[in-house]
């Protein structure tokens, strides 16, 4: 019996040994067990006209908006400083006169959105501020050469033109019906990387006193919004453009979640009486105001801190001729209230020139109403490098 165990054990190892080694040199030797297929769920195929509506998904609104929204390149001509020395006669004694540096071309990056069919594209202006060369890129590939149609830098908007027919102009949305909350998408060319659409919601709206423009009636957003997007669209979950990002609040250069962007009622105005003027007209009276603190109210033994401090008038000025003084509080434009400086100023600028409007102020103890004529205001100075 142990023999015969022995005769097992030692046919087992030799049988074990022997699969070893064809496992390892001659695998397709062995026969191989049949593997059951894997039972996977997959969505029907559709044409791209017949699409699936998905949850959540907002593939229609970007479809609808990104044909419009154009890249826009721009080279700008920056001198080069001449050297001193090149003006110093000893050095041009023993050197000769050197030729002025060659100058330089800056290439700058935007987005701009086609408003009309026939080739209207509102902007930034500082994305073309200063540009010798613009080029317009759109969503198909085909680059047209564009020029400025007018610009309007206290609000940061400007209107091209390049040449074409039938264009996908993107459709105005309604600023009155959006709210706290609502998603809305930003399409821009961040970087210059190419087309890009991000996803947020409006954070608030009515966003001012942030130093970024002299009017400022910004829509805050936390889409992704970056160095690239300025001039882009914000548009709504049905593709309607919404606003014009303009900038962001950022302490890297990168988008925090903090955006802005100018409501389109607002561009709208400005963008046809630039299409229609070249130029943007407000109203102005000619005064300097300050913000009324609680400091201030105490010290000018005012009753509290309603209106705007009048700190200067300038002479000639339609306030001057209506009699407005320094030290004057400014309470209401036209019956409406001023609660700081900005408030009056925007509610000045909305008035058209040689229009008359009330102006009720505090001087001293008692409130009075005078009658101004409302002026032009200035165009904004552009400092050229």
């Amino acid at each position: 019996m142990r023999r015969l165990w022995l005769i097992f054990a030692q046919t087992v190892t030799v049988a074990v040994a022997f699969l070893f080694v064809l496992q390892t040199l001659k695998p397709e030797w062995l026969p191989t067990r049949p593997v059951a297929p894997v039972t996977l769920q997959q969505a029907p195929a559709t044409t791209t006209d017949d699409e699936p509506k998905t949850s959540g998904s907002y593939r229609d609104a970007a479809r609808t908006a990104l044909p419009a929204v154009v890249h826009i390149y721009t080279t700008q001509q920056v001198k080069t400083k001449r050297h001193p020395l090149l003006d110093d006669p000893v050095f041009r004694h023993f050197f000769g006169d050197r030729p002025e540096g060659q100058p330089q071309q800056n290439l700058g990056l935007g987005s701009g959105v086609l408003v009309s069919n026939d080739g209207y594209i509102l902007t930034n202006f500082h994305v073309v501020e200063a540009a010798k060369d613009i080029q317009v890129s759109l969503n198909d590939g085909h680059t047209y050469k564009a020029k400025v149609i007018g610009s309007d830098p206290e609000s940061d908007l400007a209107v091209l033109q390049i040449k074409a027919d039938k264009l996908p102009a993107i459709t105005f949305g309604q600023m009155e019906t959006l709210r706290v909350g609502d998603v809305v998408l930003a399409i821009g060319n961040p970087f210059g990387v190419g087309q890009t659409v991000t996803m947020g919601i409006v954070s608030a709206l009515g966003r001012s006193h942030l130093g970024i423009n002299t009017f400022e009636n910004f829509i805050q957003t936390d889409a992704a919004i970056n160095p690239g997007n300025s001039g882009g669209a914000l548009v709504d979950v049905n593709g309607n453009l919404v606003g014009i990002n303009t900038a962001i609040y950022s302490r890297t250069g990168g988008s925090l979640g903090i955006g802005f962007a100018i409501p389109v009622s607002s561009a709208k105005n400005i963008m046809e009486q630039i299409i229609q003027h070249g130029s943007v007209t407000r109203g102005w009276i000619g005064v300097e105001a300050q913000e009324i603190t609680p400091e201030l109210a105490e010290s000018f033994g005012l009753p509290n801190n309603d209106g705007t401090l009048i700190a200067g008038v300038v002479r000639g000025s339609p306030a001057d001729a209506a009699g407005v003084r320094p030290g004057d509080v400014l309470l209401s434009v036209s019956g409406k209230p001023v609660t700081d400086p900005q408030v009056m100023l925007d509610l000045i600028a909305s008035l058209k020139p040689e229009e008359r409007a009330a102006l009720r102020l505090r001087r001293d103890k008692s409130v009075l109403e005078v009658q101004v004529k409302i002026g032009k205001r200035p165009a904004m100075r552009v400092e050229e490098e």
